[in-house]
């Protein structure tokens, strides 16, 4: 699926690597990649896909792999957006905000009754597209996962108003 310029694929066993890859540089970058990350990262099919969530790639215009996200099932009904990140050299492109949206179009297409996501204020641009996208900060979904990274100090959920919306 394209959209502004990258096209959007979902996740087959072969784009594996890209979605450790992408994801442990950006975490390494900034914080330390902790043993919920890593079991995230080295068993995407059967952590995320398998249980019934989602992983995206977005490549560019070349067909490399530049950015991925995931939806992850935490809870029957309740999604986490997680695992997201653009290569550093393609930042900026709007990568990271096609594929965002792709996420939440795929959201809207699954059984999602909530949709949260955890992160940290040193990730200032990440957290605006957020914003942007309509993510709302909510202190009762810190409470509740925030303690599922060290590094986390930020929780947002998607309004369920906007994801009712997307499903038309």
């Amino acid at each position: 699926m394209p959209c502004g310029g990258v096209e959007i694929v979902a996740f087959d066993d072969t784009l594996a690597p890209y979605f450790r890859d992408i994801n442990a540089a950006w975490i390494e970058t900034m914080f330390r990649v902790e043993p919920h990350d890593a079991h995230v990262l080295d068993n995407p099919r059967a952590v995320i896909v398998d249980p019934g969530g989602a992983i995206m790639f977005a490549r560019d215009g070349a067909g490399a792999v530049i950015g991925t996200g995931a939806l992850m099932q935490t809870r029957p009904g309740i999604f986490e957006l997680t695992k997201m990140g653009v290569r550093e050299t393609a930042r900026g492109s709007g990568a990271g905000a096609a594929l965002l949206e792709a996420l939440l179009h795929r959201a809207a297409a699954m059984p999602v009754d909530m949709l949260y996501l955890l992160t940290s204020s040193a990730c200032r641009t990440a957290i605006r597209l957020y914003e942007r996208a309509g993510f709302v900060h909510d202190a009762a979904i810190m409470a509740t996962y925030g303690a599922t990274y060290a590094r986390c100090d930020v929780a947002m959920r998607y309004p369920d108003a906007l994801l009712a919306a997307r499903r038309g």
